[in-house]
């Protein structure tokens, strides 16, 4: 038997973020591209525009008034795991790692101060994503 996570456990961050361009590398969907429309860190799962598109069956409810009926079948993203997709950039993907940039910042008093500021960048050509 697995053991269970702890549930005060540090959340991993995610290296890709909403609105992100993704290309699927792996599954059924494998070379689609899509913009990602929400990510889910606690599953570590995205949700791509036009990639895993599943049939979800709603029940027939009927709301009253100018509404009327609302059920059938609808066809909707699913999630996919963030292993599955690569950040597209430029004409090709490319992995995201992070950086540690020193920035100088204001303080409401007027005076300032060096502090550092994480930022992602690309692993194929080191530019800032």
């Amino acid at each position: 038997m697995p053991a269970k996570k702890a549930a005060n456990q540090p959340r991993k961050s995610m290296k890709i973020k909403k609105g992100d361009t993704v290309k699927v590398i792996a599954g059924t969907d494998k070379g689609a591209q899509g913009k990602v429309i929400s990510v889910l860190r606690e599953q570590q799962r995205v949700i791509v525009e036009g990639v895993n598109r599943v049939k979800k069956h709603t029940k027939v409810v009927d709301a009253g008034g100018r509404s009327g009926k609302s059920g059938g079948i609808i066809t909707t993203e699913a999630p996919i795991h963030v292993s599955n997709v690569m950040l597209v950039e430029g004409d090709g993907v490319t992995r995201v790692g992070f950086r540690r940039d020193e920035v100088t910042k204001r303080r409401s008093d007027g005076s300032t101060y060096t502090a550092h500021r994480s930022v992602r960048v690309s692993r194929s050509t080191g530019e800032e994503i």
